[in-house]
């Protein structure tokens, strides 16, 4: 070997050590994602108050994070789980990525019919990786460089753990491995699991969770078996010394609700019938005992986690975890009490909705030696926020992506707690999320901005906007469209300004074949 040669395969060598050294020194990452989660379903208070909610349910682990880390009281995703899902991944706004409703079977579009509109034609086969991607993936999706992709390409050891909700049955979309995760558990293309019962051996078809075969005999509930998986695989990374994103993305709390045995006596009288609720002024009922386990199984899950982590001390301190739910809690069809009232209250509706209910999320940051325990933060985020704020965290600065990143990054709320900043919201759901629910509680085809105080929502198929002062009524009760119009021509002209800067899909008028009014027009 020649001198120059020498020379060169020292320096890569000297390379190749500075970005390992580089990488062991990366911070590792929980996410930490529940399905389904409202705002108020845990006995952390995410309002300005504790409520009857609050009491019901119990979650002692996520009071633990609370201590630990920081509040963040506004915290916002999608009302539905794969536009946030992908949003996450992706670090674009729903408006932008077009997979603006749920995703499952290729080239199907989940829409519920009615109406008086022709839905557009949105990503109804999910994102795409987009190394490599083939016409038949492309088709009706984005391509997208992901989030997990860039910190395994940093030197992140990555684990998918639980639902993926990507993309569609068929397509690579549908195979977390495909994203750039090392590890796949019990991910795929389904949005929920057919059975939380290892009796059921966790469903069959295209909703059963695969991969866990061996918690069949051992009657694990799936929430256990996740869990138990995803710390198998954190020793792998922990032995080699490598930074590790575990991306703990749980089926629970999302239908069916099948009883964590566990659980379920904590929500019981000693004849066998539900407690009584302060919120519902009844006894719970089987579902809602349900439930209610679901959600104690789910914060067991955070709490193994973060004893597994905090027994190893090196690990411990460098160990970053973030707690977040992908859209609000089921607001109707098994939920008892008043539809759209008691599920979430004080917000209104749930899932599927433009309201606080639909979108409004409970969200924990513990990040050692930056976070202050036991702390609060009030600035707005938004679920597309997640994708350059992990990276900065991981101090990934360098990074290409073939999509746009709408996202801003709070790690400097976290670094600077002081710091205030106005984050515009804008949500966009040019679809039908059920047959049997009605703009009157703020489902069907809408968009909408908060920005400051105020939330405006816009229904494309009424052509009516609805203005809501979300600091002095968190229930969204009392309209002031008609008592502020020129707020509300204000808003609905940024909204429009941003749907267009974002590509938005607009549904049209089946009379006419038109496309529908931007919301300023």
């Amino acid at each position: 070997m020649n001198n120059r040669l020498k020379l060169l395969c020292a320096v890569a060598a000297g390379l190749a050590v500075a970005d390992g050294a580089a990488a062991a020194k990366r911070p590792n990452i929980i996410l930490f994602l529940v399905d389904d989660m409202g705002w108020q379903e845990t006995s952390v208070p995410f309002w300005r108050e504790a409520t009857p909610l609050n009491a019901r349910y119990r979650t002692p682990n996520m009071e633990r994070l609370a201590r630990m880390g920081v509040k963040f009281t506004q915290a916002y995703a999608c009302a539905i789980s794969s536009p946030s899902r992908c949003s996450l991944m992706s670090g674009m706004n729903a408006a932008r990525h077009r997979v603006t409703n749920w995703t499952m079977y290729y080239n199907e579009r989940t829409d519920a019919k009615g109406g008086s509109l022709t839905l557009p034609e949105w990503n109804y086969n999910g994102i795409q990786p987009a190394a490599g991607i083939t016409q038949h993936d492309s088709y009706q999706a984005t391509p997208i460089t992901s989030l997990p992709q860039i910190l395994h390409d940093n030197g992140y050891y990555t684990i998918h753990c639980g639902k993926a909700h990507f993309g569609a049955v068929g397509t690579a979309g549908e195979e977390p491995l495909n994203f750039g995760f090392d590890v796949n558990i019990g991910g795929g293309a389904n949005g929920c699991p057919a059975s939380y019962l290892a009796q059921d051996n966790y469903g069959t078809g295209a909703y059963h969770v695969r991969g866990l075969e061996e918690y069949y005999a051992k009657g694990t509930f799936l929430t256990e078996a996740l869990t138990l998986e995803a710390l198998k695989a954190l020793r792998k990374p922990i032995a080699e010394g490598r930074p590790f994103y575990l991306y703990m993305s749980h089926y629970a709390i999302h239908t069916p609700y099948n009883p964590d045995s566990r659980f379920t006596v904590n929500y019981m009288d000693a004849d066998g019938t539900g407690v009584f609720d302060e919120q519902l002024q009844a006894p719970l009922n089987r579902e809602e005992i349900n439930h209610a386990a679901l959600i104690e199984g789910m914060d067991k899950s955070l709490g193994d986690l973060l004893d597994f982590i905090q027994g190893q001390p090196d690990v411990a301190r460098n160990t970053i975890v973030i707690f977040m739910s992908d859209n609000g809690g089921q607001g109707v069809h098994v939920r008892q009490g008043r539809e759209n009232f008691d599920q979430n209250f004080p917000a209104r509706a749930g899932k599927g909705s433009a309201y606080e209910g639909g979108v409004h999320e409970p969200m924990i940051v513990y990040w050692p030696g930056v976070t202050r325990g036991g702390t609060e933060n009030a600035n707005r985020v938004m679920i597309e926020d997640f994708f350059p704020t992990l990276l900065d965290m991981a101090g990934v600065k360098r990074y290409r992506t073939v999509q746009h990143v709408d996202g801003r990054s709070f790690a400097d709320l976290l670094r600077k707690p002081k710091l205030r900043r106005d984050r515009v919201n804008i949500w966009h759901y040019p679809n039908l999320w059920a047959a049997d629910v009605t703009t009157d509680e703020g489902y069907g085809c809408y968009s909408a901005i908060m920005k400051g105080d105020h939330h405006l929502i816009y229904f494309w198929e009424t052509g009516e906007l609805r203005l809501y002062n979300v600091r002095e009524d968190i229930g969204e009760r009392y309209d002031l469209a008609g008592e502020q119009p020129a707020l509300t021509a204000t808003l609905a002209a940024e909204l429009t300004d941003s749907l267009k800067a974002y590509g938005a899909q607009r549904p049209m008028r089946k009379t006419d074949g038109r496309p529908c009014p931007w919301p300023g027009e």
